[in-house]
């Protein structure tokens, strides 16, 4: 069943600025994602680049293009749509993992599913 899990503040996420992470447990593996505001929606996916199965940012929560307008990965160029995760140029084979989010009373909230759970300590 899916459930919708607290995230951030919505002011946390500004567009084409930082993006927040998470833990999330996909597949039975514990990885990263992020979530990110694009043109006043906010979007989330893994952070793991489909060309070569690494996390994307250049920096710490930074995954945006010089323009503002692509995902792109540090590694090997490879970007990406914000709003659909859809591959746009570069080495990239698919799409990113997207992760649905909401946003509530000035909150973000992810949404698990059957592949998508909560990291348990």
């Amino acid at each position: 069943m899916e459930s919708m899990v607290p995230l951030c503040n919505s002011a946390d996420l500004v567009n084409g600025g930082r993006a927040v992470p998470f833990d999330i447990v996909y597949a039975g593996q514990t990885c990263r994602a992020f979530a990110i505001r694009y043109q006043d929606q906010v979007h989330a996916y893994l952070n793991r680049c489909t060309h070569v199965a690494m996390e994307m940012d250049y920096q710490p929560d930074r995954f945006y293009d010089d323009t503002g307008r692509w995902l792109m990965c540090a590694t090997h160029g490879a970007t990406y749509q914000p709003h659909t995760g859809a591959c746009s140029g570069g080495p990239c084979r698919g799409g990113l993992v997207k992760i649905d989010l909401s946003e509530l009373d000035g909150v973000v909230h992810w949404h698990t599913a059957y592949n998508l759970k909560t990291l348990e300590f």
